[in-house]
């Protein structure tokens, strides 16, 4: 087992003193690209714990049949060049090249597509962007074929969809006449806009009247202008598509202009620890969640605080949802090796992709009620069409609405 956190700055120096000897055999070498630093380390930190917490628990109960997991942790700092530089000396590293990466944001994810597809490297990242799901290259909003890259829970696009089609829902039980108004919030960066155009189209097609777009920034701040824009918008719903940090400090300025609007946010907009924040200004909130919570009385849970523990030997840390999807996203990468294995040529990024492709409506058996059905085929990256949307309340998070949406040709890669 190894697990070293390695700040950006230092990685290339300390590339010569971690060349060592060759590995054993008995070593699947995985790499771990985390932002426990940067504008999105407020979701970044509790993910990034949950995939080192999640392969140290497969190392110290059995690894993968018989095999230990052997990563390196990099905090890169959201920062896609470190990312970039980082892959590039993994891949230099003959005979520790990574077979596997378990990944972060949008920006170097899709800037990585072609090397990994070039590599053949299995790479389940945390960005669930839309042009991620299509390995064959077929749409034509598709950036680039991305046969290689998968992420757990539904794309960025899809989450969109799944909460704009409960705003509709929204909407009508509240008597509101007329076409509800429509915007969408975030930076001008990859992640934020990766669902903006998709969702956009789909807003208008439920009979929403879509707005300008308002841009606020991915760091926390003050962001009182932005509030009196979407006060003088009229939008009745807001789609928040920055991280929880930034939002945090948005809903806080609307609260004190008086802004009235439904937010809607992504799975990565919103969680506990933003609501702990927020207090009043965060009650109402509706977004995307991919888990099951720290609470929860799933069966799989029981395996997930085993895991928590290899971080939190106490027991006592109440993790986050984004933690529980970091797990899910490890085990399922563990279940494609363990079937990997049994391939011709064992565990290589073609077999785990080979493998993946083949899991229909899969949870991995430790993780039952934790983790999403999930099914991959060669032809279709989008893991799941289902999104769970939950609304934020005074007395804790409820699950409101449940979308099952269309797996519609057109929607792939976008």
């Amino acid at each position: 087992m190894n697990k070293r956190v390695i700040p950006a700055a230092m990685a290339a120096a300390l590339a010569g003193l971690m060349a060592g000897p060759t590995f054993a055999a008995d070593m699947i070498n995985v790499g771990h690209l985390a932002a426990y630093t940067g504008p999105t380390s407020d979701v970044g930190k509790p993910y990034g714990q949950g995939i080192a917490d999640a392969m140290n628990y497969i190392n110290a109960n059995g690894g993968v049949g018989g095999k230990q997991l052997q990563f390196e942790t990099v905090d890169y700092s959201y920062n896609a060049p470190q990312a970039i530089a980082t892959y590039k000396r993994w891949m230099a590293s003959n005979p520790k090249v990574p077979v596997a990466i378990q990944g972060w944001g949008t920006a170097d994810t899709e800037a990585l597509v072609k090397f990994v597809s070039n590599d053949e490297v299995f790479f389940m990242s945390a960005s669930y962007s839309g042009h991620l799901t299509d390995p064959m290259g077929k749409s034509e909003r598709t950036k680039a074929a991305a046969p290689y890259n998968f992420f757990y829970g539904p794309s960025y696009s899809d989450g969109c969809r799944g909460v704009v089609q409960w705003a509709s829902e929204d909407w009508k039980s509240k008597g509101g006449e007329g076409k509800p108004k429509f915007v969408h919030m975030g930076d001008n960066h990859p992640y934020p806009n990766a669902p903006k155009e998709a969702c956009a189209a789909y807003a208008e097609e439920l009979g929403f009247e879509v707005l300008n777009p308002i841009v606020y920034s991915l760091k926390p701040g003050d962001f009182k202008a932005q509030c009196l824009s979407l006060k003088e918008s009229g939008a009745n719903y807001a789609y928040l598509a920055n991280t929880s940090g930034s939002n945090i400090s948005l809903v806080k300025s609307c609260a004190t202009v008086g802004v009235d609007t439904q937010f809607i946010s992504n799975v990565w907009g919103w969680d506990e620890n933003a609501q702990a924040a927020a207090g009043e200004a965060g009650y109402g909130i509706a977004w995307v969640v991919g888990a099951a919570g720290w609470n929860s009385d799933a069966p799989g849970m029981e395996t997930v605080r085993a895991v928590s523990k290899m971080s939190d030997s106490s027991g006592s840390e109440a993790r986050p949802l984004h933690y529980m999807r970091a797990v899910c996203g490890v085990f399922f990468m563990r279940d494609a090796m363990l079937a990997a294995e049994k391939m011709d040529g064992g565990v290589t990024g073609t077999n785990i992709k080979a493998a993946m492709e083949q899991m229909t409506d899969h949870v991995p058996a430790e993780l039952e009620g934790v983790c999403l059905p999930s099914t991959w085929t060669p032809e279709d990256h989008r893991g799941t069409n289902q999104v769970l949307v939950y609304k934020s309340t005074p007395n804790g998070f409820e699950n409101v609405y449940t979308a099952t949406l269309e797996r519609r040709p057109e929607w792939l890669g976008w």
